[in-house]
C-alpha cells in the first residue's frame, strides 16, 4: 500500500555512485565535512517514523528519498535534516500546543530561503498561512547558479573555524569576497569553502585575489552571513600584486 503524503518527482537525478551521495549530502549538511560514508536517514513526517534512502535530487535544494516500498517522495534537504534528531516528535508536538505567531515565523523563513519543494514541507509541517497584508522587505534577486564546475575569481577575506557537530574538532574555512563567475559573467558576493590541506599549500593571506575552478551551491556558513559555498576549488591561481 502506497503513502498517501508522497510527492512523486516528474524527474530528477539519480546518484551515480556513493561518492556522488556523500559529496550531495555535505552540500546539505546531512553529512560531516569529513564523513567517507553515508548513515542510515528516517522519515518522521505525518505521524511516521520510516527508514529511507537518498537516491537522488531536483535540484540543490529537493533531495529524493526512497521507502521500503520503492515509493519516491521529494523533500527539502533541511527537513530531512530536522527528522533525524532525536527530539524531532517531541518538537512538532510541543510546536501544536503554541499559539499561531511562531508557526508563521517558520512559514515565512521556508517561503524565503526554499525553491518549490519548500510548498510539500508546509504541508507536512502543517503551519498555517501568515496574515495578508503583512508588509515584508523586499530582497535583491538571488543570482542563478549553475549546475556544473565553473571558473571563478574571489579575494580571500577571511580565515576562521566553525563547529563541527560531528567531531570534537572545529571545521577549518576560509570566507571569500568579491566572488564572481567568469561566464557567464555573475556577481555572487561573499562565499566559503573548506580550508583543505590544497588551499593550506597556496599559503593564501588575506586580501590575495585568486582565480579558480569549481562548483558553487546555495549553503550558509554556520554563525557567519555567508549564503554560499564554494565545493571542491581546484586549478587555483594567485594573482600577483
Amino acid at each position: 500500500m502506497g503513502h498517501a503524503f508522497i510527492i512523486d518527482p516528474n524527474t530528477y537525478y539519480a546518484f551515480e555512485n556513493e561518492a556522488a551521495l556523500i559529496e550531495k549530502c555535505k552540500e546539505w549538511g546531512l553529512l560531516s565535512e569529513k564523513a567517507t560514508k553515508t548513515k542510515d536517514f528516517f522519515y518522521k513526517g505525518n505521524g511516521k517514523n520510516m527508514a529511507c534512502s537518498i537516491i537522488g535530487y531536483v535540484d540543490n535544494m529537493s533531495a529524493v528519498i526512497q521507502f521500503d516500498n520503492k515509493q519516491l517522495h521529494c523533500i527539502h534537504p533541511s527537513y530531512l535534516k530536522e527528522m533525524q534528531a532525536s527530539t524531532y516528535g517531541q518538537r512538532l508536538s510541543a510546536a501544536a500546543e503554541k499559539p499561531v505567531e511562531p508557526e508563521v515565523v517558520v512559514l515565512e523563513t521556508l517561503q524565503e530561503e526554499a525553491p518549490p519543494i519548500e510548498v510539500a514541507k508546509i504541508k507536512e509541517a502543517k503551519v498555517e498561512e501568515p496574515p495578508k497584508g503583512k508588509a515584508k522587505k523586499e530582497k535583491a534577486p538571488k543570482p542563478q547558479l549553475p549546475e556544473e564546475k565553473v571558473k571563478m575569481t574571489a579575494t580571500v577575506k577571511e580565515f576562521t573555524t566553525v563547529p563541527n557537530h560531528f567531531s570534537d574538532d572545529d571545521d577549518e574555512v576560509v570566507i571569500y569576497e568579491a566572488v564572481s563567475i567568469l561566464e557567464p559573467e555573475t556577481e555572487i558576493g561573499t562565499a566559503w569553502s573548506s580550508h583543505s590541506n590544497t588551499i593550506k599549500k597556496l599559503e593564501l593571506e588575506i586580501g590575495d585575489k585568486i582565480t579558480f575552478e569549481g562548483k558553487i551551491v546555495a549553503k550558509k556558513l554556520t554563525k557567519h552571513p555567508v549564503p554560499y559555498k564554494i565545493n571542491n576549488p581546484g586549478k587555483i591561481q594567485k594573482e600577483e600584486s
